[in-house]
């Protein structure tokens, strides 16, 4: 398939995603299409990864369990990202993006890759599907989108959109007693550091 057809990607996305799933889906690449347009990236290659971010999703735990196990060493999995089934799905949807819609842009499986918990040093398509994922308008609360958003309009907007993002998932994570992957805070130290140079 074409990456850039993205009707058919559409039709057979409607078919395996949970109803909530695919318009959250939809939302994806609507967002990430308008921020392609803001940073000047490539706008089909943005939304191509907006819609199959969530490709695996609906997967059972056992299925995606499966899928890294069967491609940990190609996937480059951490051992941390395996605390919680939740972000399963990122590194399982580089294999259902391959195998089940033909995709073979790196760019694109690479934002898919790395749309839950990020990464340093993120490209701008990576960087974009991270963000659109977060900010979407059709299922994310508007006032946790304001919160993000509003950066966006400043001086290196999406890194501190992002830095945003990462700051309110902390705080949630801390605050509900959960595991945070060290990769996590590696990634919200480097942001701080990069926009606000502190030492």
């Amino acid at each position: 398939m074409d990456f850039t057809n993205k009707n058919k990607i559409i039709e057979k996305l409607k078919l395996t995603l949970s109803p909530e799933r695919f318009e959250h889906t939809l939302g994806v690449a609507e967002e990430a299409e308008a921020l392609a347009r803001m940073y000047n990236i490539n706008t089909e290659k943005a939304v191509i990864a907006g819609l199959l971010h969530d490709c695996a999703k609906c997967l059972t735990n056992f299925e995606l369990e499966r899928i890294i196990n069967e491609n940990r060493e190609l996937l480059n999995i951490n051992d941390c990202e395996l605390l919680n089934y939740k972000t399963y799905h990122a590194p399982a949807g580089v294999i259902v993006a391959k195998q089940e819609y033909n995709i073979n842009d790196e760019e694109i499986l690479s934002a898919i890759r790395w749309h839950t918990i990020g990464k340093k040093d993120m490209t701008i398509l990576e960087k974009i599907i991270y963000l659109a994922d977060k900010i979407e308008k059709r299922t994310r609360p508007a006032e946790y989108r304001n919160k993000i958003e509003k950066f966006l309009d400043e001086d290196n907007g999406l890194d501190k959109a992002i830095l945003e993002s990462y700051r309110l998932t902390i705080k949630s994570l801390v605050d509900r007693n959960l595991l945070i992957c060290f990769p996590t805070i590696d990634i919200y130290n480097s942001l701080l550091n990069k926009l606000y140079n502190n030492n």
